[in-house]
């Protein structure tokens, strides 16, 4: 589960040894400035030169590294738009983590608040991550195949999912997919996430109704993971496909336009 959390209880809670403080931006972004005892975990790392995730072994060595286990607390925060965060507060879940939380306000909003920063890198003790992967909240091409009942929601920009931006070679989108941009998900004023109101709306006009199984994809997954948060948050059952388009045109698969 992933709780959104205030920019207070998280500095009420930063001395907490059982706090992982954790900054999923590049490392340039990090050394401009980060959250007292936030470590740097750029979720890039977590995918393979041909931007797949990778394995949950693999994962979860990388996130101890981090000194990230399933008795820790992790705290996530990020800069707009907010997929690294997403990103990385997903794989958590699916890595069976139970208990993920997440600034509601970006890094850039804690400054806002005149909130303390620091600038030397944080290091961590290492330990040992044991997951527990769970299915239900990822899809994979395979099950795509054989099961492609569910409603896609293509988190891409209008004209990625119109096609009139081609970035793979086979413009379009997945066969049946609703777009919602991932961007209208922020809300005013550095929050993460525009109200339940306001994505409510964005999802009736988008013709989502509650009890849908919802695949939720991007490009490579990242934006797409915004919209998971998102939709979870407010209820309903989504998955996510974190190879999205990339992966599906690669395989030849149909699209849309």
């Amino acid at each position: 589960m992933i709780t959104l959390v205030s920019a207070e209880w998280v500095a009420e809670r930063s001395h907490s040894e059982d706090i992982r403080l954790l900054d999923p931006r590049r490392p340039m972004k990090y050394l401009q400035g980060h959250l007292k005892n936030a470590v740097n975990l750029p979720v890039l790392r977590a995918f393979d030169a041909q931007g797949k995730l990778l394995p949950p072994e693999v994962l979860a060595r990388w996130l101890g590294t981090a000194g990230v286990n399933e008795r820790s607390l992790p705290v996530i925060y990020d800069s707009p738009e907010g997929q690294n965060g997403a990103m990385l507060a997903w794989i958590l879940v699916y890595l069976g983590h139970p208990d993920v939380r997440m600034l509601d306000v970006f890094y850039e909003g804690w400054v806002a608040q005149r909130r303390e920063i620091f600038y030397k890198p944080v290091g961590a003790t290492e330990t040992t991550f044991t997951p527990r992967v769970n299915p239900q909240v990822r899809v994979t091409l395979d099950e795509l195949r054989t099961r492609p009942t569910a409603k896609f929601v293509d988190f891409r920009s209008r004209e990625e999912y119109a096609g009139t931006r081609d970035l793979d070679g086979k413009p379009g989108h997945l066969p049946g997919a609703v777009n919602i941009v991932w961007r209208d998900l922020n809300g005013p004023g550095h929050a993460v996430l525009a109200s339940a109101e306001k994505i409510e709306e964005l999802l009736t006009a988008a013709g989502i109704t509650r009890g849908e199984q919802l695949i939720a994809y991007c490009r490579s997954g990242l934006r797409a993971a915004l919209g998971y948060l998102a939709l979870t948050r407010c209820g309903y059952n989504v998955r996510l496909y974190d190879g999205s388009y990339a992966e599906w045109v690669r395989h030849d698969l149909p699209v849309e336009v």
